[in-house]
């Protein structure tokens, strides 16, 4: 499960205030950064100097604001915000956490991930069914697809590989979901599947042989099974 989300600040008489608070206060800075960044120039910077940025920018939007924070609480804010800007808001930090595979949204208040085969449910969520479809669209926009009613659904391939898929109404009839599937940062060799016992090694030379022999063969299963896993395998053993 990820950690709890801490969505408190602190007022300008000390008090704390709560998630409410905290989102409206995030909206706010979120849209005052959109109006006082260069995006094109800020897109071409290199990480580091754009968080640099961006956290000055915000430490001084916080000051308009009369809501200073502790140094947990305004990194907490920064990161969201510039996950907001830049990245896929909400699911942005599963996106970063190598040990999740899979994320699946089925609403704006449903995000779930899958994490060593586990599904979890987590505390992440959009503020309504409008900012999912805003994140939905950008992935399109990403990857030049268009995404509405005429086209609900979209397959697409983040930029590092995590394939994902997203539907809309009038196709999904209970509103957008969303899921993307991730691949691991350490591909899976022939050795890690037999360690993993999902092949035996006897298994595993058959397997090879047949590929060896150009026979054809056919890898079927269910999602998250392994298929893509596999065939990455066996391919490394095509003549």
């Amino acid at each position: 499960m990820s950690d709890a989300r801490q969505d408190v600040l602190t007022g300008p008489d000390g008090d704390r205030l709560g998630p409410r608070s905290f989102q409206e206060i995030k909206l706010k800075v979120h849209n005052r950064l959109i109006e006082t960044l260069n995006l094109v120039e800020a897109c071409r910077m290199p990480v580091d100097q754009l968080y640099k940025e961006c956290s000055r920018r915000v430490d001084v939007l916080l000051k308009e604001q009369r809501c200073p924070l502790t140094a947990p609480e305004k990194q907490q804010l920064l990161r969201e915000v510039m996950d907001e800007i830049f990245g896929l808001g909400p699911v942005e930090e599963f996106l970063r956490d190598p040990t999740v595979s899979d994320i699946l949204v089925n609403g704006p208040h449903e995000i779930y991930i899958e994490r060593y085969g586990l599904i979890e449910d987590t505390d992440a969520s959009f503020r309504d069914v409008d900012h999912l479809m805003q994140i939905i669209r950008r992935i399109g926009a990403r990857v030049g697809r268009r995404i509405d009613e005429s086209s609900p659904m979209l397959d697409a391939r983040l930029a590092d590989g995590s394939r994902v898929n997203a539907i809309i109404p009038p196709l999904a009839l209970d509103g957008p979901a969303l899921s993307i599937r991730r691949f691991g940062a350490v591909p899976i060799d022939a050795e890690k599947l037999v360690e993993l016992e999902a092949l035996t090694p006897e298994m595993l030379v058959f397997l090879e042989a047949c590929v060896r022999c150009r026979m054809n063969i056919l890898i079927a299963g269910g999602t998250g099974s392994g298929k893509t896993t596999l065939l990455n395998v066996l391919s490394r053993c095509i003549p």
